[in-house]
């Protein structure tokens, strides 16, 4: 038992205990709970009735539930440009250029800022008489004011810009620390037998930097289809359901309507397409990495 208790396992375990209880407590068991949650009509100011699958048949019937979880799909087509985007500007700030550092430093102050703080200066830079609207029309871009938060088109596409422009700087760091790992005499061996900058980014980067791109992949999918701070501060789902996101619907459902037996069936609906998603997300990204090579 004392041995036990000097070896690194004991020490691994003994660090992870505190964030396992956290995980146990605060994502663990709702997620168990909310199993048989979904099949009552628990609604706090109610009797509790058992309904079996009725939550599960009432959310595929239901309009706006469908069209929530469309719009959190549609949200997932920005998880190859921010993914694609970050590792060019991985590639870039780990080059030795001057003041890169102040680069990284900057473009790293959005990812530890409040999202509710980041949208709301979004919507002071795109809101009624917004600056950016101004900038634009002042240099002859445009002539009239473009409604870029309350435009049934444009607006989702807005609040996807701004959820790719906050995430940059947190892959990019990763993709950065994925970098730094590649051995340096593959890269130099590849010059010497006359490869391009262009030959070492794909037969040398990418195919080492898969661990990463995996990783980055799956958390920047599960946020995508999870997104709610920035659509809940600027949109609130509006114009219309334009913008209503899985999470945001489930979150009316549940805190606004005290309808948690319903918003449980929803939230173990969006569960499972987001494991569908992530199985095919591995199904891609299998092989790679350093070690293999």
């Amino acid at each position: 038992m004392i041995k036990w208790l000097r070896s690194e396992s004991f020490t691994a375990w003994a660090f992870m205990t505190p964030g396992l209880l956290l995980l146990a407590v605060f994502v663990f068991w709702p997620i168990i709970y909310s199993i048989p949650l979904a099949l009552t009509d628990y609604s706090v100011i109610s009797d509790t009735h058992y309904v079996g699958l009725a939550n599960f048949e009432a959310a595929f019937k239901d309009r706006n539930f469908l069209i929530s979880v469309w719009n959190s799909l549609v949200y997932v087509l920005i998880v190859p440009f921010l993914q694609i985007f970050s590792i060019l500007m991985a590639v870039l700030v780990n080059s030795r250029i001057p003041a890169i550092k102040i680069f990284r430093t900057t473009y790293y102050i959005p990812v530890v800022t409040s999202m509710v703080a980041v949208a709301l200066i979004w919507s002071w830079l795109l809101g009624n008489n917004s600056v950016v609207n101004y900038l634009l029309i002042k240099v002859g871009i445009i002539s009239r004011e473009i409604h870029w938060l309350s435009d049934s088109n444009l607006a989702l596409y807005v609040l996807m810009f701004i959820t790719m422009w906050k995430g940059l700087g947190y892959y990019m760091m990763l993709y950065l620390a994925g970098l730094q790992n590649i051995p340096q005499d593959l890269y130099e061996a590849a010059r010497v037998d006359g490869a391009s900058r262009w030959r070492l980014i794909v037969h040398i980067t990418l195919p080492l930097l898969r661990p990463y791109i995996l990783f980055c992949t799956l958390i920047s999918l599960m946020a995508a289809i999870r997104v709610f701070d920035e659509v809940y501060v600027l949109t609130k789902g509006g114009p219309g359901t334009a913008t209503l996101t899985s999470s945001l619907y489930i979150f009316q459902k549940g805190m606004e309507q005290f309808n948690f037996g319903y918003a449980s069936a929803l939230g173990l609906i969006v569960g499972a397409v987001i494991g569908v998603l992530s199985i095919i997300v591995f199904r891609f990204n299998r092989k790679g990495g350093v070690n293999p090579y």
